[in-house]
């Protein structure tokens, strides 16, 4: 896998019911559990998020009803897959449901394996449990090898895992990260058995505070509604970031649940709401639209991120200098 995962001794899974606030071991982070999801590999691989005390939960709803009602710090969602795209539970919720904004993002690298109890053989699989997410990004290997197996939504992939080894049947097996072989003793009968190289999530960290400062690489996520579906109002969207030079990362419409055919555009723009440009765009679209929901302002991930921040950062203190010279200039008189 893309990150060595090793686990910390832990208290056993916490569900909702008998989540508290404030154990005092530091920030509480919900996420989609049991152990050994990518979410939780995720977080690990965060050293300043691993540190916290970390709280799985069953369902992507409960760890987002938890951050709402101000059991635990934040939320930790999976929120878009590069092979399948936006996980819906995620974004939906945060769109619709909960007032939570955008603190961070964290990227994976996720590899996929078909787990089974041991002696099992893949011809004898015959129901393969998982996150649905997860048995969409292997369409290909399981229609090749598997055509005749069941797929049976889990509500994570380790939770397939976990069930999968409670039931110890020699005709069911998991797609699951492979670190849920050694955490409940299975094998694997195949190895990255996604379907394209390059499969990756990104996992947002959401919270009921306040935004992040601007670091200089940042993106800003939104959701446009409508006033109607009319003729050019996506363009008109569109054309406030498009006069403004303002580069759009993402944009995915999402149906708003109140009509068939009425739907909302949510976009991820480069750029921070403290900058100018950006804040005066988010002004006008207010003003246009039916409404417009900001979902934060955060660091922005990616190939050379922390270089392009770096840079940047020298670069300001570049310009100060120089601007400061020609205002000492002026200051003494000097022509």
């Amino acid at each position: 896998m893309g990150h060595a995962v090793t686990y910390p001794a832990r208290d056993a899974d916490v569900f909702l019911p008998s989540v508290s606030p404030g154990s005092g071991r530091g920030r509480r982070i919900a996420y989609l559990g049991p152990r050994g999801t990518f979410s939780e590999e995720a977080l690990l691989a965060a050293a300043d998020l691993a540190d916290g005390d970390l709280v799985p939960l069953a369902t992507i709803e409960e760890a987002v009803d938890a951050a709402e009602q101000r059991l635990v710090d934040a939320a930790f969602l999976p929120i878009e897959n590069s092979i399948e795209g936006s996980v819906n539970a995620s974004l939906d919720r945060l769109i619709f449901d909960a007032d939570l904004l955008i603190q961070r993002e964290v990227v994976l690298d996720v590899h996929l394996d078909l787990l089974a109890p041991a002696g099992t053989s893949l011809a004898a699989v015959r129901t393969v449990l998982s996150f649905p997410v997860a048995t969409a990004q292997c369409r290909r290997f399981l229609a090749t090898h598997l055509p005749s197996a069941s797929v049976v939504p889990a509500g994570s992939t380790a939770d397939a895992a976990r069930l999968v080894a409670e039931r110890g049947e020699p005709d069911l097996a998991a797609v699951a990260p492979g670190i849920n072989a050694e955490l409940y003793g299975l094998e694997a009968l195949a190895r990255a058995i996604e379907d394209h190289g390059g499969n990756q999530t990104r996992f947002v960290l959401a919270a009921p505070e306040e935004v992040p400062p601007p670091t200089g690489h940042d993106k800003t996520s939104i959701v446009c509604f409508q006033h109607a579906d009319r003729p050019g109002s996506l363009h008109q969207i569109l054309g406030q970031f498009a006069a403004r030079n303002l580069n759009l990362t993402r944009i995915e419409s999402r149906p708003t649940k109140r009509a068939l055919g009425d739907y909302c555009f949510v976009i991820d723009v480069e750029g921070h709401v403290a900058d100018r440009l950006l804040a005066d765009c988010l002004e006008e679209l207010h003003v246009d639209l039916e409404a417009v929901k900001f979902l934060g302002s955060y660091p922005a991930v990616g190939a050379g991120s922390a270089a392009i921040r770096a840079e940047i950062a020298a670069r300001r203190l570049e310009a100060k200098a120089w601007l400061d010279g020609f205002r000492r200039r002026a200051g003494s008189g000097q022509p």
